[in-house]
């Protein structure tokens, strides 16, 4: 800065040239998931009047509809799950063992699969709903009172890539804002200190950062990693400045004031700017995560009955059960959607009964912790609980006699909390559990009833880009209204 002779100041160098050089001194405000690339802020949604200094697009919203929950959990299995050896059991699979499927088998995923297999596992009728739960999930049993299976889901890809963008975004060809994107867009977060969409160990693989993306959505509302998928959970963590004898906040606040003065002047000049005022209110929240972090992430803050409901002493369950426990943490604060993935485990073409066994031994505690966690804290009755893969397995077996193709034709997934009917199941499949063929599901009527239950109508949440009116649905999805509580 220069004075010019007249007591006013004139800045040597341009607001992105600001923006570079303070990086280094906001320390993380660097951190990549919240500032993105340029590219990432370009939008042609119209802008709405407003003042020339830059709002607070996360702030709270109320929804358009009665909402029965506030905030999601989703629970992500990474890889597809086999509903047949978890939750979804079938009597004549066991006795038809070895025979051929006496039905067509539709194209999946690998060149030839051979006759049916049964079960490795036994299932039981669990509490008073007497829902079916095999031997793999003994914690998650104990539970079943307070789940709603869905167990006529189906899909409309078979390959991992195009399954988990179309169960994280709405489409499976074409990048789409997030689920957690979506709500944030809609609904904003509860802490402003806070980001509004949090994924912890997120895979970087099948879709990649498209499963968390906002897409065409402004960019503060994609999903804020913390790690990723070849990272341990204990490690996963939002950076943030340990010491600020190097950085001082009060020196960090005069810096992102001065980025802001210079902000208002030259939207004063040229009106808004989308792509900037998103990136001011990028740092700003950076700024604040410092503060609330540190002592949110820090886990030794509860107690060893806690630690130990999430599996935490146990070095099988505890790289899971630190997921499932920031979840907690994190919805409890204010976050709007959370999601913990267990990745990329369950995708047992071989070595089913070893594989399968070991994934859920891994998941099984720290899921039933953290569905008892929250019934405990009063937060299960508007916290919605979602459960799944991208898909399920096939009933019959792959040509090496221990493993299962991919199968999105028909699947379970489940729902806990947030205004649906505990201890219920929706939807069938055939007898064999290949086909859902009764109170279908597919993946948008699932995102249209999430929405439904956060008081949000899935025809109406758009978002104009490129001429037309996206939503997570598109021109599809139906509620589905039976299983609301």
């Amino acid at each position: 800065m220069k004075s010019c002779g007249c007591h006013q100041f004139t800045p040597v160098f341009t607001r992105r040239e600001m923006l570079r050089v303070s990086a280094a001194g906001f320390g993380y405000l660097a951190l990549a998931s919240l500032l993105g690339e340029a590219r990432s802020f370009a939008i042609d949604a119209p802008t709405l009047p407003r003042s020339h200094a830059p709002t607070n697009p996360l702030a709270p919203k109320p929804p358009l509809l009665p909402a029965r929950a506030r905030r999601v959990i989703f629970l992500f299995m990474h890889g597809g799950p086999s509903q047949v050896d978890t939750f979804d059991y079938k009597p004549l699979l066991e006795r038809d063992h070895g025979k051929p499927l006496p039905f067509p088998k539709p194209r999946v995923f690998s060149s030839q699969t051979g006759h049916l297999l049964k079960s490795p596992w036994k299932f039981r009728q669990h509490g008073q709903s007497g829902a079916w739960v095999s031997e793999l999930f003994p914690n998650v049993a104990r539970c079943v009172d307070d789940i709603c299976f869905l167990r006529g889901m189906h899909g409309s890809n078979s390959r991992h890539g195009g399954a988990l963008l179309e169960l994280h975004t709405g489409s499976d060809t074409f990048v789409r804002p997030s689920l957690g994107s979506w709500l944030s867009y809609g609904l904003g977060t509860e802490n402003r200190d806070l980001p509004s969409f949090i994924t912890i160990c997120p895979t970087l693989t099948h879709g990649g950062v498209n499963a968390f993306g906002s897409a065409f959505l402004p960019a503060i509302h994609q999903g804020t990693p913390l790690g990723n998928a070849g990272t341990p959970s204990e490690q996963a963590q939002i950076p943030f400045i340990k010491s600020a004898e190097d950085t001082p906040l009060d020196l960090q606040r005069l810096e992102l004031d001065l980025l802001r003065e210079m902000n208002e002047r030259k939207l004063a000049e040229t009106g808004p700017d989308s792509a900037l005022e998103a990136r001011i209110n990028s740092f700003e929240l950076a700024f604040r995560m410092q503060m609330a972090a540190p002592e949110l992430q820090d886990l030794s803050r509860e107690s060893e009955a806690t630690q130990k409901l999430y599996g935490l002493d146990d070095p099988v369950t505890a790289n899971f059960g630190r997921q499932c426990l920031m979840a907690r943490r994190f919805a409890e604060a204010g976050v709007r959607f959370v999601q913990a993935t267990h990745s990329y485990k369950w995708d047992q073409h071989s070595e089913l009964t070893r594989d399968h066994a070991k994934n859920a031994r891994e998941v099984d505690k720290p899921i039933a912790g953290l569905l008892t966690d929250l019934k405990a804290r009063g937060l299960l009755d508007d916290t919605l609980v979602l459960w799944g893969g991208e898909f399920g397995r096939t009933p019959v077996t792959e040509l090496n006699g221990d493993g299962r193709d991919h199968n999105p034709q028909g699947y379970t997934m489940w729902l806990a909390g947030g205004g649906v009917k505990p201890g219920f199941s929706f939807g069938e499949t055939d007898d064999y559990g290949y086909f859902a063929v009764k109170d279908k599901v597919h993946i948008h009527d699932l995102h249209a009833t999430m929405l439904a239950l956060l008081g949000l109508d899935h025809e109406k949440l758009t978002y104009r880009y490129a001429g037309r009116d996206f939503r997570l649905t598109d021109v599809h999805g139906r509620v589905v209204e039976e299983i609301f509580a």
